[in-house]
This record gives structure tokens, C-alpha cells and sequence, in this order.
């Protein structure tokens, strides 16, 4: 399992910037071209690298109403050539795969296919409700299918994801014990109620505290003004929302090379004034 040393080592600034990629084939909103999809998707890791960051993390964030389980092979060949096509491009450039809204298997082989590095999974263990159903961990398949692959993948797992309830709510700490020490998470994200909420720095506090060794980030509604409230407990953030621009007359958006630029000023000073304490 990856340490907080480990994490600082690999990801500097300690930022996961999201490419949330356009509708892929075969969700309702497809628009029949992958082309345009591709350049979307290279155009923000452009905007994401130049504002000054090194990890990035894919996901098929359009592809709304999203599977519970296994998304179809449609999605995987997409994400497969997006992936590769994004790391071609910027060489280097540490990346991650997210399958919405649970399929780490295809993350996983993803990564295979591709060298990512990380990869995301928001119910990893226990059993969440969620506008897709109820939703159960597999934690057990996925380390198995990481070790039969021959991966050195960090899996990145959500305590209480955004768009979720536990089904049987436990105490934080116990629920943050058990994704780390029984389902052998590399990192542990804490998200607010939805995307671009942000996280309570309260129960940031609680799992840093109860996980004390373990890479722990917040995964949601961080901004340039906020970004230091979580830094004395979280060893980073993925960031995506708040360093978006509207594109004119097509209802979609797109990643702020300024906006970027301006967030990693504010995480490095705020990570500087934690130095100094």
C-alpha cells in the first residue's frame, strides 16, 4: 500500500486534475464523433499541464445515467483510446482511470493496456445507495485482479462518495479503518453530498486521524479559496469543477488553463504556510 510519503514522491503539486471526458458510445448523449471527444480530452490535460500540474485523472463523467456494474465493451474501448491518447500526447504526465460510476475492473484494465498509473473506485468496500441502486464493494476481486494483471496500480478509494448513503451508516472511523487496513486501499478520498460540493474539513480531520499513514485526499468542491482549509489534514485534492469555463453555445465545458494556473498558486502557498507552522 502506498504511504503519504509515497503519494508526495509521485504526484507534485499534490493535484489530481480531472479530464471528464464528453459523452462516450452507447450512452444517451453520444453525439457520433470521436473525434471531438479526443480533442476535448487533449485540450484540457493541455490546459491541466500548462496551469502547472503533473497527474490527471479520465473518467467518463457525461455518460449519464450511469451503469451499476460492468459498463459495456463500447466504454472500455473509448476510455482505452482516450487514456493512451492523452499520455501519447503529454509524455510524463502521470494519469488515472475512473469507470463511473464502480467498474474498477475495466480501470483496471485499462491500466494494463495503457500504463495509468491509479485508478479511482468510489464504494470499494461496505454497500452504498445511489441514484444507480445499491451498490456493493468488491474489494476482494479487485485487489485479486490488480495482482493477476501484474500491476503496480494505487487504487484511490472513496469513503462515503459524493451521490451516495452507506446503506448501514457506521461511525467514520470504523468505515475509514476498514477501506485502508481490510480492503487495502493505497488512498482514501473524502467527498461532500455531491460533485462540486465541497468536503466537511471535520471529517477530513477524522480520517486523517483514524488513518494516520494512509494518503488521504478530498475529492470534491475544492477551489483556489478553499484548497487550504483541507491541507493540515489532506496530502492533496482532485480537482475538476471549479477550474472549469463554460464553452459558448454548446452547454458543455471546459478546464481554465488560467483557472489551473491560479489553483496551484493558491495550493502552494497554502501548502507553504503549512511548512511554517
Amino acid at each position: 500500500m502506498w504511504t503519504r510519503s509515497d503519494f508526495h514522491q509521485l504526484i507534485e503539486p499534490a493535484a489530481v486534475g480531472m479530464i471528464h471526458l464528453h459523452p462516450l458510445p452507447g450512452s444517451p448523449r453520444w453525439a457520433g464523433d470521436m473525434e471531438s471527444v479526443i480533442t476535448a480530452a487533449l485540450a484540457d490535460a493541455e490546459a491541466l499541464v500548462g496551469g502547472g500540474l503533473n497527474a490527471v485523472m479520465i473518467e467518463n463523467y457525461h455518460d449519464i445515467p450511469f451503469h451499476s456494474g460492468r459498463v459495456p465493451a463500447e466504454t472500455v474501448a473509448a476510455m482505452t483510446v482516450l487514456v493512451q491518447a492523452v499520455e501519447t500526447t503529454y509524455r510524463g504526465l502521470l494519469t488515472g482511470v475512473n469507470v463511473l460510476r464502480n467498474d474498477v475492473e475495466s480501470a483496471l484494465g485499462i491500466a494494463a493496456a495503457t500504463g495509468a498509473r491509479f485508478v479511482r473506485v468510489n464504494v470499494h468496500t461496505g454497500t452504498a445507495v445511489t441514484d444507480q441502486g445499491t451498490i456493493e464493494g468488491r474489494a476482494w476481486n479487485t485487489l485479486r485482479r490488480r495482482r493477476e494483471l501484474g500491476l503496480e496500480v494505487g487504487i484511490l478509494a472513496d469513503v462515503r462518495v459524493k451521490h451516495s448513503r452507506p446503506l448501514v451508516e457506521r461511525p467514520l472511523a470504523e468505515e475509514v479503518r476498514d477501506l485502508r487496513l481490510r480492503g487495502l486501499a493505497d488512498g482514501v478520498i473524502v467527498t461532500g453530498v455531491s460533485t462540486g460540493a465541497g468536503a466537511d474539513p471535520a471529517e477530513v480531520a477524522l480520517v486523517r486521524e483514524a488513518v494516520p499513514d494512509c494518503p488521504v485526499l478530498v475529492g470534491s468542491g475544492v477551489t483556489s479559496a478553499t484548497v487550504g482549509d483541507y491541507l493540515p489534514y489532506a496530502d492533496g485534492v482532485i480537482v475538476g469543477s471549479s477550474l472549469q469555463e463554460p464553452v459558448p453555445d454548446t452547454g458543455m465545458v471546459r478546464v481554465s488553463r488560467t483557472r489551473t494556473s491560479e489553483f496551484v498558486k493558491a495550493l502552494e502557498e497554502a501548502a507553504r504556510k503549512e511548512d511554517r507552522r
